[in-house]
C-alpha cells in the first residue's frame, strides 16, 4: 500500500528518457535491443545461428554468461541512473528480464541444473569508497533484486582489495592486468554460484571475480548482467521485443502501447 501511495504521489518516470511511461516510454522502448537466441549457448550473444563459443566469449574461469539488453541508447541511460543517481527502483525493473534471459534463445547454460536453487547469487562489488560515494552498490542492488524475482539465496563473497580506475577506456588486456588481484573470497563459496553485474564488456572483471571464487572451492561460475556491451550490433530481430516474461514491467510496456 505504501508503494502504491508513493507511485501516486510520485510516479515513476521512463528510465530512458526521464518522461512518462515506465520503466521505458514507447519511444525509448523501440530503441531497446533484448538479447535473445538463436546465438551462442556459452555467453548467449544474439547470432543468426545457434554455436557452442563465438569469438566474444568472456575469458577466463568464467563458465557461461548471459545478459538481458544491449549497452546502449536508453538501457545505457538507466544503468547510469541506477549507478549516479540513486534511482535503486531500476534493479527491480530489469530484474525479471534478466532471470527470463537465463532460459531465453540458445536455451539454458550449459551446466545450469533443472533445480535451479542449487545456484547462489553473489555480486561483482564495488570499492569502498565508491560504494560511500554512490550511497550503495548497484550490482549489489541488481542481486538482491534477482534473487527476489527468483526466489534464490543471494550472499556477499567478494570484496575489492583496491579501488581500480575505470576501465571503460582500456583494453582487454590491459584490463586484466589492472584487475588481477583486485578482488578477495570473504565467505566459503557453494559449488555453483551466479555472479551478478551491471555490464559485461571485455570479461576482465567477472573473470578475475570468478578466478577467485574457483580457487575458493566454486565448481561453476556463471555470470548474468543486466546489459552487455557488443561492438558488432545484434541481428534486427532483437529490437522487436517479441517473447519477453509476460509479468516483467517491460512486457507490460509494451502490451500497453
Amino acid at each position: 500500500m505504501f508503494a502504491e501511495l508513493v507511485d501516486v504521489l510520485f510516479p515513476r518516470r521512463c528510465l530512458g528518457c526521464g518522461a512518462g511511461g515506465w520503466p521505458f516510454c514507447g519511444a525509448c522502448l523501440a530503441s531497446v535491443a533484448v538479447l535473445y537466441g538463436p546465438g551462442c549457448r556459452t555467453c548467449g550473444r544474439p547470432l543468426e545461428v545457434t554455436v557452442d563459443r563465438c569469438p566474444d566469449c568472456p575469458p577466463g574461469d568464467v563458465g557461461w554468461a548471459r545478459s538481458a539488453f544491449l549497452y546502449e541508447g536508453p538501457v545505457r541511460r538507466a544503468l547510469f541512473r541506477l549507478k549516479f543517481s540513486g534511482v535503486r527502483s531500476a534493479a527491480a525493473a530489469l530484474a525479471p528480464v534478466m532471470v527470463w534471459a537465463l532460459t531465453s534463445g540458445p536455451g539454458p547454460p550449459a551446466g545450469m541444473p533443472a533445480d535451479e536453487p542449487a545456484w547462489t547469487i553473489t555480486w561483482v562489488p564495488l570499492g569502498r569508497r565508491r560504494k560511500r560515494t554512490r550511497g550503495y552498490d548497484q550490482a549489489e542492488a541488481l542481486a538482491r533484486a534477482v534473487g527476489s524475482c527468483a526466489g534464490w539465496p543471494v550472499e556477499r563473497l567478494l570484496a575489492r582489495r583496491v579501488e581500480t580506475s575505470p576501465q571503460a577506456q582500456r583494453s582487454g588486456a590491459d584490463r586484466r592486468r589492472a584487475l588481477h588481484g583486485a578482488f578477495r573470497v570473504i565467505a566459503r563459496p557453494p559449488p555453483r554460484i551466479l555472479l551478478i553485474d551491471d555490464v559485461l564488456t571485455s570479461g576482465a572483471t567477472v573473470a578475475e571475480c570468478a578466478n577467485v571464487l574457483r580457487q575458493a572451492g566454486a565448481l561453476d561460475v556463471g555470470v548474468l548482467t543486466a546489459a552487455r556491451s557488443l561492438g558488432n550490433g545484434v541481428p534486427g530481430r532483437c529490437y522487436n521485443a517479441q517473447g519477453l516474461p509476460p509479468g516483467s514491467v517491460v512486457a507490460r510496456e509494451i502490451a500497453s502501447r
